[in-house]
């Protein structure tokens, strides 16, 4: 399996809220990339960072995840930090930034309106995230940014009762050679109402590289 049947089609019509909002954003935003994110890192990558959906003027504007918004700010530094990338993040896919051993996707590959998907939005996206999990062969953890990944994340593992619960920095066995670790989304909104701060958000990176014993580079 490729990188390419785990991604949507440019015009993807599963969702037609999505979909229509896509296209007013064609109009509105000409200039914007105004499509299903494509996933950022190689397949290969022991760690896949699972986040919401693609913020309007941030991926959506750039075509890569957590690029031209705050969150992507405090995500990249935070994987630096920790050797999953390498390189200087500028906002911009054409930084030179490189994943080390990192993968980054998104619940949801299209910018909902008000940054809110809905269920059957989430659902209908299920399978994408379901073969990118299968075409990555040597994934051992995934952390997932809000509740919304990480109930999708348990889904797509069928987990089923015994499935953890979403709290920040938990970080569980699934039973299936997997980690699962939680964390608060890193949006402005949690960062500016002390939700979560950098030091939070970084303890799960720590914790979950420690586990793994570092990037391999």
């Amino acid at each position: 399996m490729t990188a390419s049947t785990a991604a949507p089609a440019a015009d993807c019509a599963r969702c037609p809220r999505l979909a229509g909002f896509r296209a007013a954003n064609r109009n509105a935003y000409p200039d914007f990339f105004n499509a299903p994110v494509p996933s950022f890192g190689a397949l290969d990558a022991r760690l896949l960072v699972l986040g919401l959906a693609p913020g309007l003027k941030g991926a959506n504007r750039t075509g890569r995840p957590f690029t031209g918004d705050f969150a992507g700010d405090l995500l990249y530094a935070t994987l630096l930090k920790f050797g999953l990338a390498e390189g200087e993040y500028r906002a911009d896919p054409q930084d030179g930034l490189r994943l080390i051993d990192c993968r980054i996707a998104n619940a949801v590959r299209c910018v909902p309106p008000e940054n809110k998907p809905i269920g059957k939005e989430i659902a209908a996206c299920r399978g994408f995230l379901e073969a990118e999990i299968a075409a990555m062969p040597r994934l051992r953890a995934i952390i997932a940014l809000g509740r919304i990944a990480h109930d999708q994340a348990v889904k797509v593992l069928a987990l089923g009762k015994g499935a953890p619960r979403f709290a920040h920095g938990a970080v569980a066995e699934t039973g299936k050679g997997l980690l699962l670790a939680a964390s608060y989304h890193c949006s402005r909104y949690n960062t500016n109402t002390g939700r979560l701060t950098a030091p939070m958000f970084e303890a799960v990176f720590a914790e979950v590289t420690r586990r793994l014993g570092g990037p391999a580079g």
